[in-house]
């Protein structure tokens, strides 16, 4: 416990770190003052957040949902592990004692969010943003799932606002014939394996205020699906650099293509967003998707797919700008016990020239990252063994084609 308390001065004291996640049942009122002091001797504020929970059907759904498919019970069956499980809670349930210390700060969240209990006795910034943030989640399973905006007139612009040229018609009637298509598989699917009475969660479909957003959900809106547009999802402003050649780019903003290249995820063109101010922007979003209890489609540019799914799937933040989603592909993320799972669902019968990702044809190595990233390797989950670096700082491996954003991420 000592070491990881030193892990955490070193993170936050060293490391540019601004929250550290202390995870231990700390069941005495003692115990925690005890840990609050030796934090505070760092100058570190403590928050603590207990979860309790008297609800028996939430604690064994929770029980068969998360805990027994970790690594303590492999090889159990799935009623002898619940069972153990249950056992263990009752076991500690008498050293327990129920946080009251009016002289520590403290967040006690009942029955999964029900009802929150705050002890607020020095909140900070932060500490009122876990408080909101806590409001909004929900143990609810549901389905998201992320789709590229269709190809529009005028493709190379951000200015112009232009509607879907034919070709991205044709992808938005694919895309949704498609999308529909592996719903209804997945609900037969759960019939086939005795779930006789099983039905898909209702589908709410999200796009940015944009016209290729917007056009690329009409068909789902004509079948009578609810779409809601958000002005938060708008892709990223390139600034300067709309319309500029990789080129010219080069040539006539050489010192910022230097940072750029040096960290790609918070460095901003003259007059342009970085994928650190869009992932500020979308943070209404991400709440809200946490709030979301229906199945969820997201049709959005690649750089608000990019930062969406670096959230989701846990991926370092130096990752993001480089992260692929290619229009013959919609993602779907799943929500797991320990990690989220993302598979492709691939969409057929699309002319090539629309389906490489934005950035086209550039190939850039990506480091590993907690997550396999959706590139033309594959898409998985989080991995064993890996962070997330503070500063977002990539140093390239090779000269890299610049302005993943800049370029072409404008379509």
């Amino acid at each position: 416990m000592k070491r990881c308390r030193e892990d955490i001065y070193q993170y936050l004291n060293f490391e540019n770190g601004q929250i550290a996640i202390y995870d231990a049942v700390n069941p005495l009122a003692s115990g925690r003052r005890s840990l609050a002091k030796e934090f505070a001797k760092q100058d570190i504020e403590t928050l603590f957040i207990e979860s309790w929970c008297d609800d028996e059907r939430i604690i064994e759904e929770n029980v068969r949902r998360v805990k027994i498919s970790s690594p303590d019970y492999v090889g159990w069956s799935s009623e002898d592990a619940v069972k153990h499980y249950l056992t263990r809670i009752s076991a500690r349930i008498p050293q327990f004692q129920t946080m009251e210390e009016k002289d520590l700060n403290y967040i006690k969240m009942i029955n999964a969010g029900e009802r929150l209990i705050i002890n607020n006795k020095s909140f900070g910034y932060l500490s009122n943003r876990i408080v909101f943030y806590l409001l909004n989640l929900h143990i609810k399973s549901r389905h998201t799932y992320f789709a590229r905006a269709g190809v529009s007139l005028e493709a190379d612009s951000y200015k112009a606002d232009a509607s879907l040229s034919e070709q991205g018609e044709d992808y938005a009637k694919k895309m949704t014939e498609r999308l529909l298509q592996h719903r209804e598989s997945e609900k037969q699917a759960m019939i086939d394996r005795g779930e006789t009475n099983y039905e898909l969660k209702p589908l709410t479909v999200w796009t940015s205020t944009r016209r290729r957003t917007v056009e690329t959900a009409k068909y789902l809106h004509e079948k009578g699906y609810k779409v809601r547009q958000r002005s938060q999802m708008s892709q990223l402003n390139p600034g300067v650099c709309e319309k500029m050649s990789e080129r010219r780019i080069r040539e006539e903003y050489p010192e910022e293509v230097a940072k750029h290249e040096l960290d790609p995820y918070h460095h901003r063109y003259p007059r342009a967003e970085s994928y650190h101010d869009l992932a500020v922007r979308l943070e209404p979003i991400i709440l809200e998707l946490e709030r979301e209890q229906n199945d969820l489609l997201i049709i959005a540019h690649e750089s608000v797919l990019r930062v969406l799914y670096g959230y989701l799937m846990a991926c370092n933040a130096a990752d993001i700008p480089f992260l692929e989603f290619p229009r013959d592909e919609i993602i779907e993320i799943i929500p797991e016990s320990y990690q989220n799972e993302a598979r492709r669902i691939h969409i057929p019968n699309l002319p090539k020239e629309i389906i490489p990702g934005s950035p086209q044809d550039i190939k850039i190595p990506v480091p590993p990252s907690g997550v396999p990233s959706p590139m033309v390797g594959g898409i998985g989950s989080p991995k064993d063994g890996f962070s997330t670096p503070q500063s977002g700082l990539r140093t390239p491996r090779e000269p890299e084609r610049i302005s993943q954003q800049h370029v072409d991420d404008v379509v």
